[in-house]
């Protein structure tokens, strides 16, 4: 009885030593998914990480402004500045500088013609703020669904493996099965970084929208002032 448990432990202990010697090399493990299939996330992979970080600081760049713009501009206004007031939009590169640049140049037209204007200058920069987006959405979509045809064509490489053997053994159906997971993981992973940096930028441009939103009714009330007074 003790001969045959130490002959078992020998056994597991012998196993496990065969197992930590196996080396993975992670290029290596990667390329076992089929260039047709990894290069296809590969691309997708870098154009979604080139849209997410120009995007990134596009909106950045968006969401700055000086803390007394808006002082500075009702100033001007009150004091009928106009020219000062649209220099002043004009020296600050913000889709809320642009928005109200054309409201002042719509100064003494009624109110809903002034509004009108800011509204579609407000459309245009928000069509601006989200330019190739859509990139990351669709690559969120797309890398599983790849991934989902390399686990496809590595299941089929598996059963032709099979079928040629005819006696199966696990080398015989290793290299398609690593390719049916590689390609798996790899979507995955592309996939679910691609989706969370869209929502991540999708939320940046919700609070660029609302400071926009919230100037132009800042810029609409200072222009009531004078007929309020």
């Amino acid at each position: 009885m003790l001969h045959t448990f130490l002959l078992q432990a020998n056994t597991a202990d012998a196993v496990t030593d065969t197992i930590s010697e196996v080396d993975v090399n992670i290029l290596e493990l990667l390329m076992e998914g089929g260039w047709y299939i990894m290069l296809p996330l590969a691309l997708m992979s870098i154009f979604a990480m080139y849209v997410y970080f120009e995007r990134y600081m596009a909106i950045h760049r968006a969401q700055k402004t000086s803390p007394d713009f808006m002082q500075r501009l009702k100033d001007y206004i009150s004091q009928g500045q106009i020219s000062s007031a649209k220099n002043l939009c004009s020296d600050n590169d913000t889709p809320m500088a642009r928005m109200l640049e054309k409201g002042i140049s719509r100064i003494g037209k009624p109110l809903s013609d002034i509004s009108t204007a800011i509204e579609n200058v407000g459309k245009l920069e928000i069509y601006i703020l989200e330019k190739n987006m859509n990139i990351l959405a669709t690559v969120a979509g797309a890398a599983p669904m790849v991934g989902m045809l390399g686990t496809v064509i590595g299941m089929v490489n598996v059963f032709l493996d099979m079928e040629a053997a005819g006696t199966v053994q696990v080398s015989d159906i290793s290299s398609g099965t690593k390719q049916a997971m590689v390609t798996t993981i790899v979507g995955l992973i592309v996939g679910i970084l691609a989706y969370m940096a869209y929502n991540h930028l999708v939320g940046k441009v919700s609070k660029v929208v609302h400071k926009m939103e919230a100037t132009s009714l800042e810029f609409i009330d200072i222009l009531e002032e004078p007929a309020k007074s």
